[in-house]
């Protein structure tokens, strides 16, 4: 695994964005882990994600493409810190963009804040966590009204590899149904992998009986 995938479990452990004990999903699910990216809550923290997100764009799609999208609200910080970090990182002047729940019919107007989206442009899609695809269904439309655009993919910071809406995970159902990749900073086996039996700042965060729960869950929920 490399460096930088351990380093952002770390880092969302240290923001108490990945949580372990007993939660229930949107989709009702009791889940022994938790990710919830509302945590990220400083300057200092944002960049640190920009530049997680940035490295795995970079692994997955590279830097030639014209627009990071992040759909509305939490896509919002994440596509404007992370093509910061495109630009800091590897010199690459890609444009942001993100979408409004509302049309604006004054001022700036439309449903786009940040960079027009234009014909031929080549898009990449940032969000926090899909479990169900939905945020994705929306957002198409959205892109495909602009132009003749091309998706290239989306880009997570958590693979929970848990069951979308079939056999397969979220992830692998939108690839197959919109011919795009999709990839994450980390995925749920990689978490477990640095974390079981692993002392981090003193204490184990995932012992043998919460290494036996998140098996038991994805024996109920893992994906295919």
């Amino acid at each position: 695994m490399e460096d930088y995938k351990k380093a952002f479990i770390e880092f969302m452990i240290d923001c108490e964005v990945l949580k372990f004990g007993d939660f229930v999903t949107k989709s009702g699910r009791k889940t022994p882990f938790f990710v919830n990216t509302g945590f990220y809550r400083t300057g200092t923290q944002l960049r640190r994600l920009g530049e997680y997100y940035a490295r795995a764009v970079k692994n997955a799609f590279g830097t030639d493409f014209d627009v990071l999208f992040g759909p509305a609200y939490k896509g919002i910080p994440l596509t404007v810190a992370a093509s910061m970090a495109i630009s800091e990182l590897y010199g690459a002047d890609i444009k942001y963009c993100s979408n409004r729940k509302e049309i604006k019919d004054h001022g700036d107007k439309g449903i786009l804040l940040g960079s027009p989206i234009i014909d031929n442009d080549r898009v990449v899609i940032i969000e926090d966590v899909t479990t169900a695809g939905t945020s994705i269904e929306e957002t198409l439309p959205i892109l495909k009204a602009q132009g003749d655009v091309n998706v290239l993919g989306l880009v997570v910071s958590v693979d929970r590899m848990e069951r979308g809406q079939g056999r397969q995970s979220a992830l692998r159902e939108m690839e197959e149904k919109y011919g795009f990749k999709t990839t994450a900073i980390v995925t749920m086996a990689e978490v477990v992998e640095h974390l079981y039996n692993r002392p981090y700042k003193g204490k184990i965060v995932i012992d043998e009986n919460l290494k036996a729960a998140i098996d038991a869950y994805y024996r109920e929920y893992g994906a295919e």
